[in-house]
Parts: structure tokens; sequence; C-alpha cells
């Protein structure tokens, strides 16, 4: 399976970063390419102030933009993450497309990402979005993949609770900063892949210096072993890394950790909504 990543950076408006990753689909790097993947909000700044001016409802601009990439270029898009508009109230909003530019995966972020970093980063994601409550596993060619948003990585019960529901590959579109990016991205990612026995995939937005939020980068692609395979650095960046999800039962295999749990002691489940997956 090859997966493209593309660590972009926002342009002036929607409609130009838009049309800057039209053209990134015209390079070598997505020919013969199964999947790609977008940032976490990779047509909006990562301001709460910004949120609300581009919002978009399910099935808006960036919506059709996006399923219109998938089917022309027959891939599978981890269309990143855009701020999507319902019932008044506003969500982190992760879509994913299949090949014939279908929707197969919905997901709201359902950590909002409020945190106080002394002589560091301050962020308070509520002040502007709403949380999901929602954990979204999906079918693929490949077998089942589950998907997160940057600030969910650090619930170790989120990403178990995926692949508790079979998923063998974790997408997380994601925007660290320069505070928590150093400390903590690769660790992060590592720590999530050797978990769940699972391939993590993460992907940000390429760092502006001029922006209020200034994201880490470093997009980053983890097998099961916790080997970092692609890792890039903060700069706007396309790479195509190769993987063999074989490994995932080799892993498993060989060091049988989901096998050892104890339930007799122990025990993690989904409390409010069903897994939405995909099964056309």
């Amino acid at each position: 399976m090859k997966i493209t990543s593309v660590q972009s950076g926002v342009r002036e408006s929607r409609e130009k970063s838009l049309a800057y990753i039209q053209t990134l689909f015209a390079g070598d790097e997505f020919h013969d390419t199964d999947l790609v993947a977008l940032p976490e909000m990779f047509q909006c700044p990562y301001e709460n102030a910004q949120f609300p001016s581009y919002a978009e409802p399910e099935g808006g601009e960036t919506w059709r933009f996006c399923s219109g990439l998938a089917r022309q270029n027959g891939v599978y898009l981890s269309a990143g993450t855009i701020p999507e508009v319902a019932d008044g109230r506003i969500y982190n909003t992760a879509y994913v497309f299949d090949r014939a530019g279908r929707q197969i995966a919905k997901y709201r972020k359902t950590h909002l990402f409020d945190i106080n970093i002394r002589d560091g980063q301050h962020f308070r994601e509520s002040d502007t979005l709403t949380a999901g409550d929602e954990m979204v596993v999906f079918d693929t060619e490949f077998g089942k993949m589950g998907i997160c948003i940057c600030y969910d990585l650090r619930f170790p019960e989120l990403s178990r609770l995926m692949t508790d529901a079979g998923a063998r590959l974790i997408l997380c579109p994601a925007a660290f900063n320069t505070t928590t990016g150093p400390m903590h991205w690769e660790l992060l990612f590592r720590q999530r892949a050797v978990d769940n026995q699972v391939f993590l995939v993460g992907t940000s937005p390429a760092r502006d210096e001029h922006a209020s939020y200034q994201a880490w980068g470093h997009s980053i692609i983890v097998d099961p072993w916790g080997r970092v395979l692609t890792e890039m650095d903060e700069t706007e960046q396309v790479k195509v890394t190769e993987i063999d999800l074989s490994v995932v039962d080799e892993v498993r295999e060989q060091l049988p950790l989901l096998k050892h749990r104890r339930s007799d002691l122990y025990e993690l489940r989904v409390r409010k909504k069903q897994i939405f997956q995909n099964n056309d």
C-alpha cells in the first residue's frame, strides 16, 4: 500500500489553499498511490477567530473539492480536517473518501485542545469548537482503519478502542505546535503504534513563521514495531511511503500483547455511540 503524505501550508484564502492542493496532485508522488493524507485544518488558519468564517456544512465547497480529488485520481483521501458547521455549532471534522469519491468516514474531534503551557503555548479550542462524541473505524480494500485528530492521540483509550474494533492503521491529521511538538510528537506516534500494534499516519500542516499558531510539521508514519518509516521537517513537502499491512499480523503473532490483556481484571468499551463503518 502506498501512502502519499501532504504537508502543505495554508494560503491567504480557502480558495487559494484548495487550488494549491489541486496543483500538487499533478506531481509524480500522486501517481500510482493508494491513499493521500492531508493535514489538520489544511484550508483554514488554526485560529479560533477564523474557524467560524471558514466553517462549512457537510457537502460544502471543501467537501465537494475533496470528493472530486479522490474520484478524479482514483485514490483514498484522508481529507485532513476542516471546521464543520452543523446545528449552529462548529466541529473540527475529518472526512475520508474512497476511490470513487464516496464519503466512507466522518469523525469529529472528541478531545478539544484546551491547554496553557507555562512560558509556552496557550490555546482553547472549546472557545469556538464543540467536541464530537463518536469513535470511528471504517472499511477499505486494505482492511479496517481508524481516525483521530491531533490532541486525541494523547488519550490511549481512543486508539485502543479503534484497535479493538479492527483497525490496522490509524490516521491522525494533527497540528502540534513548537512547544509540544519537540517533546511529544514522535514519542506519541511511536507509543500508540507500539501499544496497539498498528500503523500510525500523522499529517501536519507546514510551519508558517508568520502565523499566530505555528505548527511543528514533521509529518510521520510509524509501523507496528514503533519504527519511524517517514518523518519530514517543518517545511512544505510531499512524501510517498510504501507499507506492508501484513506486518500488523506478524507483530501481533510474535508479541501477542492484545491477547495477553486481562479481561478478568479490566475492561474498555464504547459508552455512547456506535462505531461508524462502511461495509459496502
